[in-house]
Order: structure tokens, then C-alpha cells, then sequence
């Protein structure tokens, strides 16, 4: 199956805030970069979106009636979601770098949560036998699939960086959301 990838255009929030689930406006013109971003796929493609804001209107732009569900979301950094990164505490932000995929943020998510969701979804779409479709998602979320393509380790995957508006098409293939990673 082939994804092409989406990342949502650049939200309005102020630089080095933490936000994952918080649902934000975009900071700039929908229709324009809906406009760039069409070029860059097939023609009746169908859209998957999360449900955040920041994909949702895009997603509609790009399409009469997108999909959203809730497994193509960004991670939830609980308690950490529109803190400045600079006043998490240390040893917190220690304690999910010595664990990536299983530390969770108080009331929040670990990556390792984000990955199998968003496996979860792909090997639905596989099963539905669905030949193409894009995905408007999240930083997060492309670097889950962008590993799993590669079969790269979760470090590896995890410091991935796309950029807003970014389209990246990858193969998938039925067992891939069955992987494991390394770390």
C-alpha cells in the first residue's frame, strides 16, 4: 500500500512551547497550503486526517470529505501539553529520554502508546485492501511510519524531523505494523 504522509501546516502557538493533543488553530493560509501540498499527490486520492484542527482543515481542503480518526493524532503529553519545554522538570524530561518508548508524561502518553496506534490504524487500512491514501497527521506520527518503512530503531526514528507541509510517500506492506522495534 502506498501512504503519502502530510504534516500539518505550522500551528499558531509560541516557539518551545510543548503540544501534542492541544487542538490549535493554523498560523497561516489553509487554501494556500492546500493548494502547494495537491500537487504533490494523485488525483482522488482518499484522505485520512486527524481529528486536531490543525490537520482537519486541512484535510478539507485537500478533499470534499476527508476521514478523521482519532489514531492519526499527535502523542498527549498530559501535563506537559502548552508548558514551555523549559519548565518541564529535568529529571522528568531524563526519565523519557532513558526510556522513550515507555515513559508517559503525567497523564499523558508514551510513545510506545503513539506506535501502536498508529500501527493499529495502518493494518486496518491494509485489511480494508486499500491500494493509496494519504494520511494528514502529525510530526509523531509520520516518524512511527517512516521507522517502520526503514525498519530503523525507535532512536533512530524518533529524532526523524519533517518539516510543516511536508509530503512523504512511503510503501507499506501487510506485516510491516507488526514489527518490532529496537531501541
Amino acid at each position: 500500500m502506498q501512504l503519502f504522509l502530510i504534516r500539518h501546516p505550522l500551528p499558531k502557538v509560541a516557539p518551545g512551547i510543548c503540544y501534542g493533543r492541544s487542538d490549535l488553530a493554523l498560523a497561516g493560509d489553509v487554501a494556500a497550503a492546500a493548494a502547494r501540498i495537491r500537487e504533490q499527490l494523485p488525483a482522488g486520492l482518499a484522505i485520512y486526517s486527524s481529528p486536531l484542527r490543525r490537520c482537519r482543515e486541512l484535510a478539507a481542503a485537500l478533499h470534499p470529505a476527508p476521514r478523521h480518526d482519532d489514531r492519526l493524532r499527535e502523542m498527549d503529553f498530559g501535563d506537559w501539553e502548552m508548558q514551555p519545554w523549559a519548565a518541564i522538570q529535568r529529571a522528568a524530561l531524563d526519565g523519557w529520554a532513558a526510556d522513550p518508548l515507555g515513559y508517559a508524561p503525567p497523564g499523558g502518553e508514551s510513545v510506545g502508546d503513539l506506535r501502536r496506534r498508529v500501527c493499529e490504524f495502518v493494518a486496518g487500512l491494509g485489511e480494508s485492501g486499500i491500494a493509496q491514501a494519504a494520511l494528514v497527521t502529525h510530526a509523531g506520527v509520520i516518524k512511527v511510519l517512516a521507522g517502520l518503512e526503514g525498519n530503523l530503531p525507535a532512536r533512530r526514528w524518533m529524532s526523524l524531523a519533517f518539516d510543516y507541509e511536508c509530503v512523504v510517500r512511503i510503501e507499506v506492506s501487510p506485516d510491516m505494523a507488526h514489527r518490532t522495534p529496537g531501541v
